[in-house]
């Protein structure tokens, strides 16, 4: 069978995923015959049918559905070969993944040693909600995150706790409490368990607004104004703020993390005045996967969100 091209790939996946060869020509930008001759194309080259064709619909038939999964796969793959290819192209340009809201008082510092070290690296952060998919696709180098569970493949440095405060109205009776237990938390309205991928300004607005009620790491204090109030929350488990890349991190990623290793070392250890995530205080830090191809911080049970990326 001759090598089936791209093209012919994207034009499947346009028909199966409309059922619709005129709408699937409008949203490729090209008129309906040239795509249903097309894929009758490659239909031959395949040798099967993937598409069943009546008068009034479309439907895929088992082996479309087989051939339908695996298009995607493999387009999604090309992505990243591309996404991949242009950054070794740019050797100094180094992408940072992070979740809204996480780390405010880390990120910053970060930057600032990349651009500082000796070889200047340029930085760039995309915000997303799956870091680890970033940094497995290619879209991110190095991710800023939260650590719940250990992560197959990744290196760690491990960059401080974060340590848990539950946000309330500034009018909440229980906001002149020095602290509260999970148990207390737990039994306000509007708790929510997991955390909501929104950004923390719209998280912000609901708790003023008596809507929600949650629990996020302490570093987020310097962001809430007076519209909110942060008590801490005792029984509920420290995070752990670590920055995470794959173990073939391009020469640019090995660079910023060698940065933020360096600065780690330099600083004198003192006790964090928050108890929170800060550069400047008491930080934990790991080598890179040179000693032990890979790090892994303790894990902890994260009752913010169980898929482990409680606001930072």
């Amino acid at each position: 069978m001759n090598q089936l091209e791209t093209r012919e790939l994207a034009y499947f996946v346009a028909v199966a995923e409309t059922l619709h060869f005129g709408q699937a020509a409008e949203n490729l930008g090209i008129t309906q015959p040239p795509l249903s001759r097309a894929i009758a194309h490659l239909e031959r080259r395949v040798g099967v049918s993937l598409l069943k064709r009546t008068t009034r619909q479309v439907t895929l038939t088992a082996a479309g559905e087989v051939f339908l999964a695996e298009c995607r796969t493999l387009l999604a793959a090309m992505d990243t070969a591309v996404r991949k290819a242009r950054k070794a192209a740019d050797r100094q340009q180094v992408t940072i993944a992070v979740r809204p809201a996480a780390g405010p008082g880390v990120l910053p510092a970060l930057l600032d040693a990349g651009a500082q070290g000796p070889d200047g690296v340029l930085t760039d952060v995309v915000f997303t909600y799956d870091e680890i998919g970033a940094l497995r696709d290619g879209t991110a180098d190095v991710a800023l995150m939260c650590q719940s569970v250990a992560v197959p493949g990744l290196e760690l440095m491990e960059l401080g706790l974060e340590h848990p405060v539950v946000l309330l109205p500034p009018d909440h009776p229980l906001t002149e409490r020095p602290l509260l237990t999970l148990t207390e938390v737990e039994a306000l309205p509007g708790y929510e368990a997991q955390l909501p991928n929104e950004a923390l300004d719209t998280m912000v607005d609901r708790v003023a607004l008596g809507q929600l009620v949650v629990v996020v790491g302490e570093s987020v204090r310097d962001r809430l104004g007076g519209t909110v109030r942060a008590v801490p929350v005792q029984g509920y488990p420290a995070t752990q703020l670590v920055l995470a890349w794959l173990p073939d991190a391009r020469p640019a990623a090995s660079r910023l993390t060698a940065a933020a290793h360096d600065m780690l070392a330099r600083r004198e250890p003192r006790p964090s005045e928050s108890g929170s995530a800060d550069l400047d205080g008491t930080l934990a830090h790991a080598d890179s996967g040179q000693q032990e191809g890979q790090r892994a911080a303790t894990p902890f049970a994260d009752k913010t969100n169980p898929v482990g990326q409680p606001a930072a």
